[in-house]
């Protein structure tokens, strides 16, 4: 599955050196901008569950509301 996410805000939410090194420990490489896609998808992963507890009325997220 191909994501192409660009980061909204500068600030990363990852930290990159752990996910080369899970990739790495899968036998694989990773580009230098994977880290910037890993936090852009975790972002827009947040902002729904976000969205998902307002409906629900809450002010908690939780683990199901991603």
């Amino acid at each position: 599955m191909f994501f192409n996410y660009l980061p909204t805000t500068p600030m990363s939410y990852v930290v990159a050196s752990k996910i080369k090194d899970l990739v790495k420990a899968k036998g694989m490489m990773s580009s230098g901008d994977l880290s910037d896609a890993a936090s852009a998808l975790l972002e827009d992963a947040v902002s729904k569950a976000v969205a998902r507890a307002k409906a629900n009325g809450r002010k908690t997220v939780r683990p199901e509301d991603l």
